[in-house]
């Protein structure tokens, strides 16, 4: 903690938040494994809302999402922009994602745009079909 704000995370574990959000947008599958092992949150998110989870979806690491959603990783869960994993990954055309995040019981048509309407919009009768 800072002393000139009490309730303030301090330079470090800021510096750790950002390397854990890096790693997850990069697909550094190695390196989270270690942290959520060791006991951080898979839940956790950015000033954006954005979590671990809906960053390694939306960058398309197949293996990152699914390591963090063996810790406990919400595939449901919106960012700010009320996004979820799951329309990111179709937004970015990422089909095996996709059935991850499918088979973790993610809703498709959760969230706005929802991850059906994106597929629509898009055309990719292959990432509906997985959908349902």
């Amino acid at each position: 903690m800072t002393a000139g704000n009490p309730g303030a995370p301090d330079a470090e574990t800021l510096a750790l938040a950002h390397a854990l959000f890096d790693a997850a947008r990069e697909g550094n599958t190695a390196l989270l494994a270690r942290y959520l092992a060791a006991g951080a949150p898979a839940a956790m998110t950015n000033a954006a809302g954005d979590s671990l989870l809906m960053l390694a979806a939306y960058h398309g690491h197949v293996d990152t999402v699914r390591l963090i959603l063996a810790h406990g990783g919400d595939a449901n869960t919106a960012n700010d922009r009320g996004q979820t994993p799951l329309a990111g990954a179709v937004f970015k055309g990422y089909p095996d994602v996709v059935q991850v995040l499918v088979d973790a019981g993610a809703d498709p048509d959760a969230g706005t745009p929802s991850a059906r309407a994106a597929a629509q919009m898009f055309e990719r009768q292959d990432i509906l079909a997985l959908l349902g």
